[in-house]
């Protein structure tokens, strides 16, 4: 009981280190010559990268910030797992829909990592409280 008490508590901070890495990396969405973060667009010029502003078709409350950090508890762990899937689900759908050139950088795909880890901890902890009652 006691080992896999650990390893949900290694879960947690797994993801929740995912999630800090996801959030701070400047690369949600990546192409030649630039990188897209959830706040602004770096563009290489030369060998300098430039902080610009993001694009104007994004949606207008531009500094979002996707997630709820996972120092949660019992029931907060499904909702918390339940955020992160929904804010990756608004990212992949309202912000790049009509861009031809780049691609999901690996932040995004930290992201999902993170929600599936997320997941997995809850359905462990929910089995434990279920086989202790």
């Amino acid at each position: 009981m006691l080992v896999l008490l650990a390893g949900i508590f290694l879960l947690h901070i797994t993801t929740f280190i995912l999630l800090l890495a996801a959030t701070i990396e400047n690369a949600w969405w990546v192409g030649n010559g630039f990188s897209t973060d959830i706040w602004a667009r770096w563009v290489l010029n030369g060998q300098q990268w430039n902080y610009t502003d993001l694009p104007a078709h994004y949606p207008a409350g531009k500094h979002i910030i996707f997630y709820i950090y996972k120092f949660n508890l019992s029931l907060c762990l499904s909702l918390s797992g339940l955020c992160i899937m929904i804010a990756a689900s608004i990212y992949t759908d309202i912000f790049h829909k009509n861009e031809i050139i780049g691609n999901y950088g690996p932040s995004f795909i930290l992201a999902w990592i993170a929600f599936a880890l997320s997941f997995i901890s809850c359905v462990i902890y929910f089995v434990l409280r279920k086989k202790n009652t």
